[in-house]
């Protein structure tokens, strides 16, 4: 009979399964399984599959006329920001993972056991790995019931999701290192709320820049956001050129470095 994931995990970390001294892959293992049993326990995997749903009722449907009489095909052009959207939740859910972690003692702990310094953080990335993909595939699987389909071929369709995958992985490196630092579930939140609010209501993904103020066209078409529903969008249509794809790939970039090294930061520093 398999060991529980805790007795496993306590076993890998005290070096009695199998070997004296436990490898870092070992303790990996280990914490990632610790952490996906307790996402499974608490809902989080029911949550991933129901809020890509939440999103594409709540986007999907108050403007899909409208845009009809726009000549726009609604499921086609909301898609990318559907998905953007699933991105983003996961990355509050691994901020409220990490804080949880801090708050509760679980770093310190990991601090003063026999523990790589970067493995919890490998864990939980890993955890927020499996998360990003069930989003992923709700999110294309509710997509394609409302009418949205890859016209892009094979080659872009793998493109798109890759994109999403690393937008997921760049935002939760992010979100990590902010609910490692707060210690507090509470205020993580709240702080990632507001951003994610303003980028995705100022952003081409729910409707075309054209649509804004003049005024405010400029930040629209250039922020993170927009740039990468318009890079996605073009996957979808494949009609993607490399200098379409140039913004995108500079902001995940900048988004990477800055986030994965502030991350490594805040979960190896002592005290």
């Amino acid at each position: 009979m398999t060991a529980p994931p805790q007795v496993a995990f306590e076993r890998a970390l005290a070096g009695k399964h199998r070997k004296p001294q436990p490898s870092n892959v070992q303790q990996w293992v280990a914490l990632t399984q610790r952490n996906l049993h307790t996402m499974s326990v608490t809902g989080q995997f029911f949550i991933a599959v129901l809020a890509p749903l939440i999103f594409t009722v709540g986007f999907y449907l108050p403007l899909r006329l409208v845009m009809k009489f726009q000549g726009v095909d609604y499921a086609q052009f909301v898609m990318p920001i559907i998905v953007l959207q699933a991105m983003a939740f996961t990355a509050v859910s691994a901020a409220h993972r990490a804080a949880t972690e801090a708050s509760n003692g679980m770093n310190t702990r990991f601090q003063t056991m026999p523990v790589g310094a970067a493995i919890p953080l490998a864990a939980r990335m890993s955890a927020s790995l499996v998360h990003s993909s069930i989003s992923l595939v709700a999110a294309v699987t509710y997509g394609y019931l409302i009418g949205f389909r890859f016209d892009g071929g094979t080659r872009l369709t793998l493109g798109f999701c890759a994109l999403a995958m690393l937008i997921g992985f760049a935002l939760t490196t992010g979100a990590d290192a902010l609910g490692t630092l707060t210690g507090s579930p509470e205020v993580t939140s709240q702080a990632l709320t507001l951003p994610q609010l303003i980028l995705g209501m100022f952003s081409s993904g729910f409707v075309p820049v054209s649509q804004f103020p003049e005024w405010a066209q400029g930040f629209v078409r250039n922020q993170p956001i927009s740039q990468f529903s318009e890079s996605m969008r073009a996957m979808t249509e494949g009609t993607i050129t490399l200098h379409q794809m140039t913004p995108t790939l500079l902001w995940c970039a900048g988004l990477v470095l800055a986030f994965v090294p502030l991350s490594i930061w805040s979960n190896v520093r002592r005290g």
